[in-house]
Order: structure tokens, then C-alpha cells, then sequence
């Protein structure tokens, strides 16, 4: 999908898609970090951005990973507070039958492993559902906000602070992941893994406390 994009985009006026972008700059780069956290897909669009913005303007990763991050964070609390007001009957007419339901039972059992895992993660995940879920259910609007400016913040900087030192081989990776699986895939089990033992370590610690107590 993504690379149809840009050849569609690379066929229009003469200029390429990864023109397109840089032109778009840091304005550019809040806006579609916004749209990303809804759930309109963007197809990795942020941080495909971030790595060229940063890329070009070598020394400045900082300042895009930071408008990112920002961006992300506020389309994350918009999608947020509108499940929040939201009812359960309103939110499967807007999404997929029963997705929602889905979601919030995976929110329910890993909370915010599962919040922290699909945020940080530069994977196509349906990061928004897990955004409505933490909205639909009694998740503390403090702890989400941080810990998605935590997820987002480690997730950005990484990306810039990658393509600003290795710059376009960088963003040809991030451009064409299928070329590069084995290594995704291998980054992303640990992570998961580190998450999965992070959760079992509290829950074997908020147990011990109980029992003590």
C-alpha cells in the first residue's frame, strides 16, 4: 500500500513522494501525527516522516521527534476523551462490529502492557483501538497521557536519531520493512517479551504485597 502511494504520488506534478513530504517540514509532521493516533490509517506515514525530516536536516532529529511525539500524544487524548464520552452502542456503529469489544478485552487483560506495546512499537498495529478501549473503560486519563508521551517519545527518537546518523539507508529500510522481516520481526518479539515479563514481575509483586497484607 505504501509504496503504491508513492509511485501515485511520484506520477502527480513531477515531483516524488519523498519531496512532497520534506516540503510538508515539522507543520506537516504534527498534523499527520495527530491523524495517525486516530483511526484513519496513515500507513506508518509519522514515522516514515520523521526519518526522512530527519535524514535531511541532520542535527535537528530532536526537534522532529519532539513535534512527533506531540502530535501523537494529542490525537491519542482526542481519540481518548471521545470514547470516553462515547457510548458502547455508538462505538461498534462507527467501527467494525464488535472490534471495540474485542479490543477492551485485551485492554482488560494486559492493560497497559498492551497500551505500551502497540504505542511504542513502529509496527502496523491498531494502535487507535487500544486508545478507544483505554477511553471506553475506567483507565486514568493521567496514566494514559504519560504513558503514551513515554511509548511515543522512545518511539520517534529512536526512529530520528537512527536516520539521523545513518540517513538513507535508514529510510529505505523503514520504507520497505518486507525487505527487511526477520529483523522486525526479531525486534518486536523483544519487546513483547520484555513487556509480557515486565507485567508478570508487577502482578507477582502486587500478589506478594496482597498476601502480606
Amino acid at each position: 500500500m505504501l509504496n503504491l502511494l508513492i509511485q501515485r504520488a511520484s506520477r502527480r506534478g513531477g515531483r516524488s513522494f519523498t519531496s512532497t513530504l520534506r516540503h510538508l517540514g515539522a507543520a506537516g509532521l504534527f498534523f499527520l501525527a495527530i491523524i495517525d493516533s486516530s483511526p484513519l490509517p496513515t500507513f506508518a506515514g509519522p514515522d516514515i516522516l520523521t526519518a526522512i525530516l530527519a535524514a535531511s536536516h541532520r542535527g535537528l532529529w530532536y526537534e522532529y521527534a519532539s513535534v512527533a511525539t506531540a502530535g501523537s500524544v494529542l490525537g491519542a487524548y482526542l481519540t481518548f476523551r471521545l470514547a470516553r464520552k462515547a457510548e458502547s452502542a455508538y462505538l461498534d456503529r462507527k467501527f467494525r462490529k464488535g472490534s471495540v469489544a474485542v479490543f477492551r478485552k485485551l485492554f482488560d487483560t494486559w492493560g497497559s502492557g498492551a497500551l505500551f506495546a502497540s504505542t511504542a512499537i513502529p509496527f502496523p498495529f491498531p494502535t487507535s483501538m487500544f486508545f478507544v478501549a483505554a477511553g471506553a473503560s475506567n483507565y486514568s486519563r493521567d496514566k494514559f497521557l504519560i504513558l503514551v508521551a513515554f511509548a511515543r517519545g522512545i518511539r520517534y527518537t529512536a526512529i530520528a536519531i537512527l536516520a539521523d546518523f545513518y540517513g538513507r539507508h535508514f529510510i529505505r529500510v523503514l520504507s520497505h520493512p518486507g525487505h527487511h522481516w526477520g529483523w522486525f520481526v526479531l525486534f518486536a518479539l523483544l519487546i513483547v517479551l520484555l513487556i509480557v515479563g515486565g507485567i508478570l514481575i508487577n502482578r507477582q509483586v502486587s500478589a506478594a504485597r496482597r498476601e502480606a497484607a
